[in-house]
């Protein structure tokens, strides 16, 4: 009856606040107030401080014994659904089956896990709670739904749960910390809509270039943005060289419908490298960097390209999910292209690089490069630091928020990580001489459908083993069939000249509410229409497309976050490292 009382309110967008399921322990462990009567005023005081000694020594009332739910619960959790060709199902495999047995043993609670398709987890998300159907543990990119459905009652306030049930928590407080728990705490008001998973590793994106087709052609690896594009031109004028035959399918440099993405880091060496914190901030809504001041000048570079045949011509036109530029990669018609720091040497056997050497050959390898200088001769390289990765909250339809959190204890442990992420020895994972885990090629059930199975580790992302020192030794033998040495390389160069993003805590921003989805797809319109314009109509093409999107919204966006600003910094554009 609940849910179906919150999807009808939910699908007429009414902002009314649902009870709350609740806010705090579900027992409050008062006295009967119809016996206050028949007692002294003495022996009432005595009661209810009895009461408040018992509800304090043990918050659950009696419901948690020596960790274990007293009667078994039942929860459901979001897993995202990749669709990866040979991989296993999301929600019923050897890793899930790990997950439901230890936490019916451990805690007496049941797991159902609920699949949403990962490249339309927004939308998918926001059917999900207007229906009042979705898991009791839900997961997203995207703080904007969140506090969308939270202001119309959609959403839990974690604020109780996390404090009251800490010490049934050290799993994920020990892991999160407060910095991570608390990231998302409205400073006026205390309400806690989301925790944010716990970036392990804050290695973001890289370059990659093709460095068999730089020996053929004499060429070192570009390290400035001038190199790099005299590398493409040499790609495009001596296509028949490198692919002979396939000449015509030459791709110097590649990117899909994301472009924002997927040249992240030329974009970025056009923004001052001593940008405030208020600048950012206040023109930081979209994650993609649009409206930040320089964004423009890296977007008609690549219109520039574009235009000169150095880009892949159909890169707008296919899709979140579609696989046609990796197979292009695959086949090895792509010279270069950005994209997650360690992109071409992820999925074992179906990785790029390992099928780039079976169709093309041994000496077949994609590097990573480091060449787009910003205005120092640097790098400017925004990162998210520990913070940043996916942001975990409950819908409130979600009956049993204790069984929940302690879910999120569960896969907090250092050693439930550790057996997620590497499986078991000689299956997935091998260990060498010094103590480093080599990640070995899976099949059938122990395949992981994402890296270290962050699908699972919601809490985290990145390799994180119970020993630190074997962490380390570790991630260069994490990419089975991977030569150790593309990985180091591509470690170290995402990790050159960064910067940590920080937290600007200035409370709700009302004008962002509902605006996610809607502005993110005319962003996307307008990278791709600005890059694929005629060079001479450039100009008015972005200038139209950003007139659309600061009257859409985005406009108002920067307004209130400029105001939110000056009311919790005042006049102060740096905040303290």
């Amino acid at each position: 009856m609940k849910k179906k009382l919150l999807s009808v309110l939910l699908a007429c967008c009414m902002t009314l606040s649902l009870a709350a399921c609740g806010s705090g322990s579900s027992d409050s462990g008062t006295s009967d107030s119809g016996s206050a009567g028949t007692e002294t005023q003495t022996e009432a005081a005595d009661t209810t401080e009895q009461a408040s000694g018992d509800e304090a020594a043990d918050p659950t009332n009696g419901e948690v014994v020596d960790g274990k739910f007293t009667e078994t619960r039942k929860i459901t959790v979001e897993v995202y659904d990749r669709g990866n060709d040979g991989g296993s199902d999301p929600t019923n495999n050897k890793y899930t089956q790990y997950i439901k047995d230890n936490m019916l043993e451990q805690h007496n609670v049941e797991v159902e896990f609920i699949a949403v398709p990962r490249w339309t987890e927004v939308e998918q998300i926001n059917n999900l709670l207007a229906a009042g159907d979705a898991p009791d543990i839900c997961v997203t990119y995207d703080y904007a739904t969140i506090q969308t459905y939270a202001n119309m009652g959609g959403v839990l306030d974690l604020s109780s749960y996390v404090d009251d049930y800490k010490d049934l928590l050290p799993n994920m407080w020990n892991w999160l910390g407060e910095t991570n728990i608390y990231w998302d705490k409205d400073p006026s008001t205390g309400q806690l809509w989301a925790i944010e998973g716990k970036l392990a590793v804050s290695n973001r994106i890289n370059t990659f270039v093709r460095r068999d087709w730089l020996e053929k052609l004499n060429l070192e690896a570009p390290t400035t943005r001038q190199e790099f594009e005299d590398m493409l031109v040499a790609f495009r004028d001596n296509a028949e060289l490198l692919l002979g035959a396939d000449a015509d399918k030459m791709v110097p440099f590649s990117m899909s419908y994301d472009v924002g993405w997927r040249a992240a880091l030329l974009i970025e060496s056009f923004i001052d490298p001593d940008v405030s914190d208020y600048e950012y901030y206040v023109n930081g809504f979209d994650d993609r960097k649009l409206t930040q001041n320089g964004t423009k000048e890296a977007v008609q570079l690549l219109n520039k390209w574009y235009n000169d045949g150095l880009i892949w011509k159909d890169f707008a036109l296919y899709g979140s999910g579609d696989t046609t530029e990796d197979d292009m990669m695959k086949a090895g018609y792509v010279g270069a292209f950005m994209h997650n720091w360690d992109y071409p040497y992820r999925n074992g056997e179906d990785s790029i690089q390992t099928n780039l050497e079976r169709l093309v050959g041994e000496d077949a390898a994609y590097i990573a490069v480091d060449c787009f200088e910003d205005s120092k001769g640097t790098h400017n390289k925004f990162v998210n630091g520990s913070v940043g990765d996916r942001k975990i909250f409950f819908p409130s339809t979600n009956d049993e928020p204790l069984a929940s959190m302690m879910y999120l204890d569960f896969i907090s442990s250092p050693e439930v990580i550790e057996y997620l992420q590497i499986g078991d020895e000689g299956v997935t994972h091998n260990k060498l001489d010094d103590g480093a885990v080599e990640i070995v090629a899976a099949t059938g059930d122990d395949i992981q459908n994402s890296g270290f199975n962050i699908d699972y580790t919601i809490t985290c992302n990145g390799l994180h083993l119970t020993d630190e020192e074997m962490t380390i030794k570790s991630t260069a033998h994490s990419y089975s069939g991977i030569d150790t040495e593309l990985i180091e390389a591509a470690n170290t160069i995402c990790n050159t000249d960064t910067r940590a993003n920080k937290n600007v805590n200035v409370g709700a921003i009302a004008s962002e509410e509902g605006m996610g989805t809607a502005l993110s797809s005319k962003r996307d319109i307008i990278l791709d229409t600005a890059v694929t314009a005629s060079v001479d109509s450039f100009e008015q093409i972005w200038d139209d497309g950003m007139a659309d999107y600061l009257s859409s919204g985005g406009q108002a966006i920067m307004d209130e976050r400029a105001e939110k600003w000056n009311a919790t910094y005042g006049d102060t554009q740096q905040l303290p490292e």
